[in-house]
């Protein structure tokens, strides 16, 4: 499995879906991510792409014609190749070929690259549109962080705070997974989520329009913890799995279908355009403490 480390952080990741599998601190002696236990969820890092979320009735149309997409796009199940490493980076890269144009009609190489300054690991995903016409896409992080993080404390100990003070409500999902019209209150002037396993008895937290730019995940039992910056992802997802012992925070450019969704792609919201020969850029970092 490919890996890079440098005097703080070693990690590694999966040609399969180009999925970050560990992130572990040397002097810390810490193991950041979720284990990817399959009891509960198998997963440690998904790279969502070309979609984010769920399609209503897994389709979209797209010129006339009708495709299928499930959850989150293929990406995170298809096999990527190493285009690049060096001593503190590794870039994997994607392109599309007879079996994506079955699903999704547009040219494209996709780059997810990994690389270390010091306690933080930067993601960059980058979208190339190779092809005659303008591409439409999607793409997100899923990181799935070990909570608790340290021997000796719980899942309750632990807490999200927010750069900014906020005052947001969280969007319904229904049970096929689309967003739903109504919300529900989650912070009111206030930039600390306490976290417990009943927050996600109705599924992930879905934010749009935030203040803050990152979150961090800390506990006053532990000087442990770790901050992700997600500046330029207009979307927030924060997730856990029933019986998962973990917290995903997922930056997002793009966002589930809604309930009343058209199934037109040019007509999805958080769905980004790409003119031909464009290149897309975007990057968030996970920096350890």
């Amino acid at each position: 499995m490919p890996s890079i480390s440098n005097d703080s952080i070693s990690i590694k990741v999966a040609t399969t879906g180009a999925e970050l599998q560990s992130i572990y601190h040397k002097q810390h002696q810490l193991e950041y991510m979720w284990s990817g236990d399959p009891a509960f969820w198998g997963k440690h890092s998904p790279v969502l792409f070309p979609i984010v979320g769920e399609l209503k009735n897994k389709t979209y149309n797209y010129n006339g014609k009708q495709y299928n997409l499930g959850r989150h796009g293929f990406a995170r199940e298809m096999e990527f190749e190493v285009s690049e490493q060096r001593e503190n980076s590794i870039t994997f890269s994607l392109r599309s070929n007879e079996e994506t144009a079955e699903k999704y009609p547009f040219q494209f190489i996709f780059l997810v690259r990994y690389t270390l300054h010091g306690n933080n690991l930067q993601i960059d995903f980058i979208v190339e549109n190779t092809g005659a016409d303008k591409m439409l896409f999607s793409v997100g992080g899923h990181p799935a962080f070990k909570v608790p993080l340290v021997e000796g404390t719980s899942y309750e100990d632990y807490q999200l705070v927010f750069n900014e003070r906020e005052t947001v409500r969280r969007w319904g999902i229904s049970p096929d997974g689309l967003i739903e019209p109504h919300t529900t209150a989650l912070l009111e002037n206030e930039n600390v989520l306490p976290l417990k396993k009943e927050l996600f008895a109705a599924d992930a937290i879905v934010l749009k329009d935030l203040r803050s730019k990152s979150v961090s995940i800390t506990s006053t039992k532990t000087r442990h913890g770790l901050k992700v910056d997600f500046e330029n992802f207009p979307f927030l997802g924060i997730w856990e799995t029933k019986g998962g012992d973990f917290v995903c925070i997922e930056p997002w450019c793009g966002i589930a279908d809604s309930v009343s969704a058209s199934g037109n792609l040019e007509e999805k919201e958080g769905i980004n355009t790409l003119m031909p020969n464009g290149k897309f850029e975007v990057s968030y970092t996970i920096e350890l403490f």
